[in-house]
């Protein structure tokens, strides 16, 4: 429109018929959109400082409740450009799982079970502990305690247990990332562990290791305020020898995970 008017020495009123434009439209003031959004954006600005959880159409049914004129077009618009938008949690794509029948093993180092479990400290602070078990007879093989545990911390542990005591056939565990994670699923494969995932929102199928953690929870982390995960760890410590060597399990006829594995082992051998 100025080029016309300014290059072709056209009149305003000739150059708004030639473009479609109303001569008012020509001497209008331009305004920014800052400028002509102005009622939107502080009623979006008052909404969502005294509901800050609030998705758009919530926002926007409440406006047009109380009669504001705007289409759901424009507030959508501003609504995005003031970035107001609420982060969407994706949905968790798992596998499909088969239900694999919860068997007791028939010798050590066959099948073992593990978990993840959590709790606080005495000032607030998380922990994690991540519990492995033998599922023959119930002895508890390891129990991690940090704060984080992710799945190089997994293959450190286990790489430890190779070691010291040798890695099971089968790995049972739920669907967790760090169970899951490439990185660890790559390293049980290049050490014969087959991992033996539970269907999702199936913790039955793992009950061996509930069990456990019932037990733990009842005996160790409900029981004591600790101030630091040195005193969970040396709590922890000294209740897996009790576990292992002193405490009776009824389902081993009343005998330790050590007795009964020392009987396992002669019977083999007889």
């Amino acid at each position: 429109m100025l080029h016309l008017v300014e290059n072709h020495s056209l009149s305003v009123q000739r150059s708004c018929q030639c473009i479609g434009l109303s001569r008012a439209a020509y001497y209008r003031k331009t305004k920014s959109n800052t400028e002509r959004d102005a009622e939107v954006i502080n009623a979006l600005n008052e909404l969502i400082n005294r509901h800050s959880r609030w998705g758009f159409w919530k926002c926007f049914n409440f406006l047009k409740a109380k009669g504001s004129p705007w289409n759901h077009k424009r507030v959508y618009r501003v609504y995005c450009e003031l970035r107001l938008n609420q982060k969407r949690r994706a949905k968790k794509r798992i596998p499909k799982r088969e239900r694999q029948p919860l068997l007791v093993p028939q010798r050590l180092n066959q099948i073992w079970s593990a978990d993840f479990m959590s709790d606080a400290l005495l000032f607030g602070s998380r922990f994690r502990t991540f519990n492995v078990i033998d599922d023959f007879n119930r002895e508890s093989v390891a129990i991690e305690v940090d704060t984080s545990i992710t799945a190089k911390r997994l293959i450190r542990i286990f790489e430890v247990l190779r070691l010291t005591r040798g890695l099971p056939d089968v790995l049972r565990v739920d669907n967790g990332p760090e169970c899951a994670s490439g990185e660890f699923v790559a390293w049980t494969e290049e050490h014969g562990m087959i991992i033996q995932y539970i269907q999702p929102g199936e913790p039955n199928q793992n009950a061996f290791i509930e069990r456990f953690n019932r037990t733990y929870r009842e005996e160790v982390l409900s029981l004591y305020l600790f101030e630091s995960l040195d005193e969970v760890r040396e709590v922890t410590y000294w209740w897996r020898i009790t576990y292992n060597e002193e405490r009776p399990h009824d389902s081993l006829g009343f005998l330790t995970p050590a007795k009964y594995a020392e009987n396992s082992t002669l019977q083999l051998s007889t």
